[in-house]
């Protein structure tokens, strides 16, 4: 599953670099639970709970099945 998840987190990767920021996958647990650290203007962005919930989570529930949650780390 882990190849899986890095492989969409490439597709959002452009959007987020865009505005300066990046994502990094730390770990994917047995039980679907994703780590992701958020780093550049992601980081310290007001915004990035929103980025990592309905942007990043949502595409990684969608694409890749078992994912059940994304939390950053």
């Amino acid at each position: 599953m882990k190849d899986k998840v890095e492989a969409v987190l490439n597709q959002i990767r452009p959007n987020l670099k865009a505005d300066g920021g990046d994502v990094e996958l730390v770990d994917v647990s047995e039980d679907g639970v994703v780590k992701v650290r958020l780093v550049g203007a992601c980081k310290g962005c007001p915004m990035s709970q929103m980025t990592l919930k309905m942007g990043i989570e949502k595409m990684l529930r969608e694409k890749v099945s078992g994912v059940k949650e994304v939390v950053s780390v």
